[in-house]
């Protein structure tokens, strides 16, 4: 069958196709691997590295694996989107080769989720690899661990948290056709929302407004003010912790604080209780709001992509 006879399905497969082999002689996919594997074993050594400055010997914490998200935290999960998407179409334009592709008889509409779905093959592959030696790893190094069977909702929460990360970077990307500007450009939004979001949150009582941007959200925590109860964040980079931990206790309420600094001294700083909602609510409005972004903005780079110019 000709490339011309080929229905959707295998002109779509065959963009995917293209997009992973291109990524492997990049070694892309190798460098996310390697990335992976650092970033998890960091996540498994520091414990040790914290025995080895205090003196205190390893405690066996049978929740580590659970409450590891993947060996990931928020910037692993936006460095992750840069590795995987920062030149998915941008470098299409830069190396010129975005000529001989759309010259193809395949859409511009398939060429670009067939880009997306290799790019989240990728993704997938990864953190499915990071959750099987997370898993390993942690039952050697901290000894046996309780709730195996929640471990999926990890992955699953990574992958939210990733994809919203991944919608940024391709809008940037497609927008401006560089790499570059797509990478500094999500990078500014990354520490724009932890740092500043951080200190409206803290300072200012109106960490609400986190939970509806991308990041890690506001911060509560259950039990008693941050220093004393279990500390729990609303944002999308959380939606996996928050669905493991909403299957183990269904009935947590998250009380939110902000700081009163009476006096000069830690000592006279107080928390200030504002309001508490359910863990439930949580979890939906992040994923609410993880699926409204990466359908907003991948939709927009769709449409940007579409009517870009492309000259030789």
């Amino acid at each position: 069958m000709t490339q011309n006879r080929l229905g959707w399905t295998g002109k779509f497969l065959a963009v995917v196709r293209y997009e992973i082999l291109w990524n492997i002689r990049k070694k892309k996919f190798l460098g996310i691997l390697v990335v992976a594997f650092a970033l998890a074993t960091l996540s498994l050594a520091g414990g040790h590295i914290a025995s080895a400055i205090t003196g205190d010997p390893v405690e066996p914490n049978p929740d580590f694996v659970i409450n590891a998200n993947v060996g990931l935290g928020g910037f692993g999960f936006f460095l992750f989107a840069i590795v995987t998407t920062m030149n998915t179409i941008s470098g299409e334009f830069e190396s010129g080769t975005i000529v001989p592709l759309l010259a193809k008889p395949i859409s511009r509409t398939t060429v670009f989720f067939g880009k997306l779905f290799a790019a989240f093959l990728t993704l997938l592959a990864t953190y499915c690899f990071l959750m099987v030696y997370m898993t390993i790893g942690g039952y050697v190094v901290y000894g046996p661990q309780n709730n195996l069977h929640l471990v999926p909702l990890s992955l699953l929460g990574a992958l939210f948290s990733t994809l919203i990360w991944i919608a940024i970077v391709l809008l940037l990307g497609t927008v401006s056709r560089s790499s570059l500007i797509a990478a500094l450009g999500a990078l500014g939004i990354w520490l724009g929302t932890a740092i500043i979001g951080s200190i409206i949150g803290a300072l200012a009582g109106q960490g609400w407004i986190l939970t509806y941007i991308p990041g890690s959200g506001n911060t509560g925590s259950v039990g008693g003010p941050p220093q004393l109860g279990f500390t729990v964040t609303t944002g999308t980079d959380s939606i996996g912790p928050n669905l493991i931990n909403y299957i183990l206790h269904p009935s947590w309420e998250v009380t939110y604080y902000k700081i009163d600094i009476g006096g000069t001294t830690p000592e006279q700083v107080q928390w200030i209780a504002l309001n508490s909602e359910p863990l439930s609510t949580i979890i939906l409005t992040s994923i609410a709001v993880a699926l409204i972004y990466f359908i907003v903005f991948v939709a927009t780079s769709w449409y940007f992509f579409r009517r870009a110019q492309v000259t030789e």
